[in-house]
């Protein structure tokens, strides 16, 4: 093939994969967008290895738990795997909404991943591994309360460090490490604490460069603060601060916590997020480098100073071209294993559901749920995944096999507000039916908003999210005329995370139920697609 020919057939074939996505931030002509992910990866942190990217994100109590996403251009991300299956703690057999893993670090040292992290009740947790994939050994360094966001160290001299929060998000602390990061040594020192400065200082992230010490922390909240950076000349320092990124002029709120990374080519990237309500905390990309011996961010457009996020700009030179990937969503179940986009609301458990039974589904039993009082927050067997753009929709093929009244299968919007649609195994027969709730609530398993008779128990259910997180249900018999059911709702947030969708089954009787549903894929695509 001629050089224009391939090279044409290559943009051809590059243009399809990007109209085929629900967000692409690769725009195919040497520049990005922002968010390079628009997605929920909170308090993301980043690192290169030789030619790979490699980003950790929160978790919280989804499970499997800390996800590991990998790239070859820092603008399209894969997710690679998880830290841990499960926290090795008996409270998280059920969820615990807002506890759970908090902002990991992630670090490469003597060819040993590690993935560092706090859970705000229960202790100070590092993950190691030889590979990235894994297995990884989960290991609970200390059993202390009201820690947050640790981010390990190496000097040059070999010593090792940890620098971390505390809840109240207003003081930062350097403790000594032993040199294979695994037992604190000392009770730890205070290093920073000036809240007329830098108020809610959180989020540090320790490097060193041409003999200064430096601490990357976000200050001034998530919704509204900003970007600072701390520089000394002694790791216990003084430490002089300085504000370096911030929301200025532009529409783009608190730009917050992330990742500093260098390329192969010696430029420098800032990876943060941004707030952005039942969305969740989406990961943006800054351009970044160093003047005087402090690191910049963004573009400082109003000339303040501080730098200002970019809507897009030219792609990071890495060398050569990356696939125009973005992290993964529908999925035909034709894995016999769980696929990586999904995460279940507590410690899962094999007795939730089969990839094998009947191969080529997933099935999910109709676990009890009877001590839940129908409220769907406290479900733990709900299979989720991450809203991954402002407008979407998602549609799957459902075959309903209830064993007891009341039971239902469908596909769930979950935040502190959910909502459902779903065929129900009533009294008077099937039916489809439509509900919304709230965490704070207690509700009749067998109440529904809006319902018809269904004569099938083989569905497809459908939901549309629009701009501003608002939700549509419908539904179709043969997989093409989609007919809406009940009114809008909006998605919200969860706790410390973005509204999610996916499928479930559950029983809400006392007794167990031999009941199921087999779900034959989950699709997320552009509106109308």
């Amino acid at each position: 093939m001629k050089r224009a020919g391939l090279f044409f057939c290559i943009m051809f074939l590059f243009s399809g994969i990007i109209k085929a996505q629900v967000w692409q931030p690769n725009l195919g002509n040497g520049k990005y967008k922002n968010p390079i992910i628009y997605a929920d990866y909170s308090d993301p942190d980043v690192i290169r290895v030789d030619e790979n990217y490699y980003m950790v994100a929160s978790s919280f109590t989804c499970m499997p738990g800390i996800p590991i996403l990998q790239s070859k251009n820092l603008v399209n991300w894969k997710i690679i795997g998880h830290v841990y299956d499960s926290l090795p703690l008996q409270k998280y057999e059920k969820p615990q909404h807002g506890e759970g893993s908090w902002a990991p670090s992630i670090r490469y040292h003597n060819g040993l991943f590690y993935v560092y992290f706090c859970t705000p009740n229960d202790g100070l947790f590092v993950g190691t591994a030889k590979k990235i994939t894994g297995p990884w050994q989960l290991t609970m360094v200390e059993d202390v309360a009201d820690w947050e966001d640790p981010c390990p160290f190496w000097d040059d001299d070999g010593n090792a460090y940890l620098v971390h929060s505390k809840v109240c998000a207003n003081i930062l602390y350097l403790n000594k490490l032993s040199k294979d990061g695994k037992q604190l040594l000392d009770n730890g020192t205070i290093i920073y604490h000036n809240e007329k400065k830098e108020p809610t200082i959180e989020g540090p992230k320790m490097m060193k460069r041409n003999g200064y010490y430096y601490i990357l922390s976000p200050a001034g909240g998530v919704g509204h603060g900003w970007q600072a950076v701390l520089r000394a000349k002694h790791i216990y320092g003084p430490y002089q601060a300085k504000d370096i990124l911030h929301q200025g002029d532009t529409d783009i709120n608190g730009p917050h916590q992330g990742g500093l990374v260098e390329t192969q080519s010696g430029e420098w990237w800032f990876l943060h997020f941004q707030d952005k309500g039942p969305y969740g905390r989406i990961v943006r990309l800054e351009p970044a480098g160093w003047k005087d011996n402090w690191p910049y961010f963004g573009v400082d457009k109003n000339g303040d100073g501080i730098g200002e996020p970019v809507t897009g700009y030219k792609m990071p030179d890495v060398g050569k071209n990356a696939p125009a990937i973005t992290p993964q969503t529908s999925d035909d179940f034709s894995e016999e294993k769980l696929g990586l986009q999904w995460q279940w609301m507590a410690n899962p458990q094999k007795r939730w559901y089969s990839l094998t039974q009947h191969p080529g589904f997933m099935r999910l039993y109709a676990i009890k749920n009877f001590t839940q009082k129908g409220n769907l927050y406290f479900v733990p067997n709900l299979l989720l995944q991450k809203f991954p753009a402002p407008e979407f929709q998602v549609t799957t093929k459902m075959t309903f096999h209830p064993d007891l009244k009341n039971e239902k299968a469908g596909l769930v919007v979950m935040g502190k507000k959910w909502s459902f649609l779903s065929l129900i195994n009533s009294s008077g027969g099937l039916k489809i039916g439509r509900f919304a709730g709230e965490r704070n609530h207690c509700y009749d398993p067998t109440q529904i908003s809006d319902s018809v008779s269904s004569s099938s128990n083989t569905l497809y259910l459908r939901v549309t999210v629009r701009d501003s997180a608002f939700c549509q249900y419908s539904y179709s018999l043969d997989g093409k005329t989609f007919k809406d059911i009940g009114h809008k709702v909006q998605a919200d947030s969860g706790v410390w995370i973005g509204a999610k969708v996916g499928i479930f089954c559950i029983n809400p009787n006392i007794h167990q139920s031999k009941g199921y549903a087999d779900f034959d894929f989950v699709h997320v695509s552009k509106i109308g697609k």
